[in-house]
């Protein structure tokens, strides 16, 4: 009290005369502050530990020297601005789907902010100044445009940008690498255990750095740290470090489970980190103060993210080999996602590290500089502030450290001069602060955490943190842990998506579109729609689903352009981008129509090409994708009616046998025999449709190869086939029986052989018989599938021309479907092969159609069944799309019913 009455003599001495509620109580609280301090590390220098019952009776006291802190606040509470906070996120080169833009989005919108976005900072509200804005974020590529327009030293004291110009130019490139304040004559010849070329642009740093290392290292380590202050300098690092063991993969890791092993040291851990602290910040320390004179003015709550990256090779020194002015985790494989995971979670406890309290650092008085106290310290209004925010960083419990903290200081029984000494004291407060407790408390305070971990072990927060996916997909809503069902629309070159749900709980298990998916996967997009469904699951071992996020995707056909006026006619066979036949030509080439009359094609593997109108065939924009057409060369195929397709169909058995490409091509055969598809269903087993073509025509499927089943379980092909026939009898030797086989890529010419032994063998020699040969597909990187190279690709070709000179041999009827689908591989529609190009679609059929009788026998039916359905008005019908699938099941039906001559 005397304290505080001699503080308030001397304020009212010294003639200036305001209102004592705020200043008064900072004066005094300082007092109080020193005084405290002053007893309390008597106490501490002594060297004695306190016993449990001497801390509680101390603690009273000891908790006195944070009424300064406390004071401060009461008064910026205050005086705490009414109006609201306004976020200007600059994403520079960034697109808005980046996670790391929607994450500042998000997590500042729940802090209460209000988020604009802009490129550079010349093209945002900033060419006005920073007036209205309360936080400016630069994101990497928008830095130099920061740094060029944001007026520094006229930010208000409440104002944060997330650079520091005085570390952004000594860490800065001054050509070949060389880190700025190595350009300075007073780090001439100094110790620093740095790398004078560690702050190489990105493109050139890798090649720096290999050029500096003689042989394999033990590890590399990189370290993420957090300036907060210059002036005296503040700095934490985060708990995570990733480390690059020598040969290893790279991994995140925390502080606490790294050994000093794992990087070479024969030390204890203690040694070791106190080691690492010590080279960054002697780094740090030189940089600043090689510019030391740009602190004037500085911008108070302005911070700076630092990516120190450390080469451990023992005996030698650790050295620091590289400085990124940002966060920075290129060692961590992205394919995966770590890298963007990893960060994004760094960067969201940096924000709430940072801005959960920021309503309390308004300035409180606006008119006085300076506040001086008996000690005859000056704290000027800036200081004050500082020391509120680093005091309520330190009581933040978080993933962060101070850096350079030496306990050795709180020994010290030097006064508080400056504000430097205040903040060491302040760190040294809760040091010691947390070591007051009992060890009673401590117990029971642990046992609590224990009983909660384990009572909680399962999925306690099922939502997702976020849907990470390559490309960056604009979805919409923008995501948002509490929506579940999204939509996106990707254009036509976009054929795949690797994608990664984040949950938030790590005890929550994330499977895609099933419960036995994987929990990240490449996943391909067919034309059209498709649905990509993330199941969260609890973790347990039944693997219950407790939440549902759906994705439907759009993919965007081939973008036309249509012809209102002078076209041309281009052509191609196959895709620049998929080199299938690398003797022939690729892309649109001009087509030169035959001036002579076509006749109809004799076979249905006569070689053809794709025609479409453009306005140029220099460039594939420019033409009408809607008017494509296969055009066969020097032929044609007529296209059979519907009347004359029923009278050919009648009195005739169709037996189908291969795989989801070949019961595509029965089920269009289908639709236009009857005008549309009463039933249909993905089947995987034996289908007998007995009433087709008013009861006059049979169709009968059986698909093969089983792949699902185990090997040794398959149906040989012979035994399909020979099921095939069996179930379709009475069959007639003649070419009123038709056998279709094909599919994607499995057929073998040793699979012709077999066919021309069963028929052989069954009596049959002479029925029809057609090959669909092979087709596009599995090309793409997809999880879950094979995946062809391109050199197999080019294989495949070669193969399917053996096909089709083989099967000619034993007299069958070929439909060449492998060259149709080389030009439009990429048309596939849904499923993971990427080899489907026809899909059923619903539509409401206000004709009254037939009765469809279906039988089904095969693994999903034990007995046989019938199943009839009644189609009357208004009944539900189907039909099948795709465009590529039409032209050669067109061409099939030329071949079952060719024209009279």
């Amino acid at each position: 009290m005397r304290l505080l009455a001699f503080g308030g003599l001397l304020w009212w001495g010294s003639g200036i005369r305001r209102r004592l509620s705020g200043p008064l109580l900072l004066l005094g609280a300082l007092c109080l502050f020193y005084q405290t301090f002053s007893v309390a590390w008597s106490r501490l220098q002594g060297g004695k530990p306190l016993s449990p019952d001497e801390t509680f009776a101390e603690n009273s006291g000891v908790e006195k020297s944070l009424r300064f802190i406390s004071a401060l606040e009461s008064v910026q509470a205050r005086s705490m601005s009414d109006s609201g906070h306004k976020a200007l996120v600059l994403t520079g080169r960034h697109v808005v789907t980046d996670t790391e833009v929607q994450l500042y989005v998000r997590v500042l919108q729940q802090m209460g902010y209000e988020v604009l976005l802009s490129g550079y900072a010349e093209t945002s509200l900033l060419k006005h100044g920073m007036s209205g804005v309360s936080l400016l974020l630069c994101l990497s590529s928008s830095e130099t445009s920061c740094l060029r327009r944001v007026p520094f030293s006229q930010l208000k004291s409440h104002q944060r940008v997330n650079l520091v110009p005085q570390i952004m130019k000594a860490f800065s490139d001054a050509g070949g690498g060389l880190c700025h304040m190595f350009t300075h004559a007073s780090l001439t010849g100094s110790k620093i255990p740095m790398s004078l070329c560690s702050c190489a642009s990105s493109q050139d740093k890798d090649s720096l750095r290999a050029s500096g290392v003689n042989k394999a290292p033990v590890a590399v380590l990189s370290v993420y740290i957090l300036i907060t202050a210059v002036d005296p300098l503040i700095s934490y690092m985060h708990d995570i470090t990733v480390l690059s063991p020598n040969g290893e993969k790279a991994r995140p890791i925390q502080w606490e489970n790294l050994r000093p092993e794992d990087l070479g040291f024969a030390t204890s851990y203690q040694d070791m980190m106190e080691h690492i602290h010590k080279i960054i910040a002697d780094v740090l320390q030189a940089a600043l103060v090689t510019y030391k004179k740009d602190h004037a003015n500085r911008c108070l709550l302005c911070y700076q993210l630092l990516t120190f990256t450390l080469l451990f090779n023992p005996p030698l020194t650790p050295t620091v080999i590289q400085v990124d002015t940002d966060w920075t985790f290129s060692a961590l494989d992205d394919k995966t996602f770590d890298r963007k995971i990893t960060k994004d979670l760094m960067l969201e406890d940096m924000i709430h590290f940072l801005l959960k309290s920021e309503s309390l650092l308004y300035s409180a008085s606006k008119t006085a500089s300076s506040r001086t106290g008996p000690l005859g310290v000056t704290l000027s209004e800036e200081n004050q502030l500082l020391l509120l925010q680093f005091s309520r960083q330190m009581k933040l419990p978080g993933p962060f450290q101070l850096l350079d903290f030496n306990t050795t200081h709180c020994s010290s029984s030097v006064h508080p001069q400056t504000v430097h000494d205040f903040v060491i004291k302040t760190a040294c407060y809760y040091e010691q602060h947390q070591n007051l407790r009992s060890t009673k408390a401590k117990s029971l305070a642990g046992i609590g955490r224990t009983q909660q971990r384990k009572g909680n072990a399962g999925c306690v927060d099922s939502r997702l943190r976020q849907i990470y996916t390559d490309p960056p997909l604009s979805i919409a809503p923008a995501f948002d842990p509490g929506v579940k069902e999204y939509r996106v629309e990707v254009p036509f070159d976009t054929v795949t998506v690797r994608i990664r749900p984040e949950p938030f709980d790590a005890n929550c298990r994330v499977r895609l579109d099933e419960l036995s998916g994987p929990s990240m996967a490449n996943l391909p997009l067919g034309l059209g729609q498709s649905r990509i469904r993330a199941l969260v699951t609890d973790g347990g071992e039944s693997e219950a689903v407790v939440m549902v996020y759906t994705l439907n995707v759009f993919r965007e056909s081939r973008p036309s352009l249509p012809m209102f006026g002078d076209h041309v006619m281009c052509s191609f066979t196959q895709e620049c981008s998929l080199l299938v036949r690398p003797d022939q030509s690729c892309g649109l080439d001009p087509f030169n129509k035959s001036e002579s009359v076509l006749q109809p094609c004799s076979s249905g593997d006569t070689p053809g090409r794709w025609v479409v109108p453009c306005l140029s065939c220099s460039d594939n924009r420019t033409c009408d994708w809607r008017e494509i057409a296969w055009q066969p060369d020097n032929c044609y195929y007529p296209q059979v009616d519907r009347p004359q397709l029923q009278k050919c169909m009648a009195d005739r058995k169709l037996l189908f046998i291969g795989d989801s490409t070949n019961r595509g091509m029965m089920y269009f055969l289908m639709e236009r025999v009857n005008s549309s598809l009463q039933d249909w269903e993905k089947a995987h087993d034996t289908l007998v449709y007995t009433d087709l073509n008013g009861g006059r025509t049979l169709v009968s499927y059986s698909y093969y190869p089983q792949f699902w089943l185990e090997a040794n379980q398959r149906p040989t092909f012979t035994e399909s086939v020979d099921k095939l026939l069996e179930r379709s009898r009475p069959l007639s030797d003649s070419r009123r029986t038709v056998l279709i086989v094909g599919g994607v890529q499995w057929l073998k010419i040793n699979h012709l052989k077999a066919i021309k032994e069963s028929l052989k063998r069954k009596g049959l020699s002479n029925i029809l018989v057609v090959i669909k040969t092979l087709g596009m597909g599995f090309h793409l990187l997809v999880d879950g599938v094979r995946s062809l190279k391109l050199r197999e690709i080019q294989d495949l070709y070669r193969e399917n021309q053996n096909l089709i000179s083989t099967a000619k041999e034993y007299g069958f009827e070929v439909v060449d479907t492998f060259s149709i689908t080389m030009g439009r591989y990429k048309e596939f529609l849904q499923g993971r092969c990427a080899c489907h190009f026809h899909e059923v679609k619903k539509r409401v059929s206000s004709k009254t159609s037939f009765v469809l009788t279906t039988q089904v026998n095969g693994t999903r039916a034990s007995h046989n069944t019938a199943v009839t359905r009644d189609h009357g008005t208004g009944s539900c019908s189907y039909e099948v799309k795709g465009a590529v699938n039409q032209v050669y099941s067109e061409i099939l039906l030329t071949r079952l019913c060719p024209a009279q001559t």
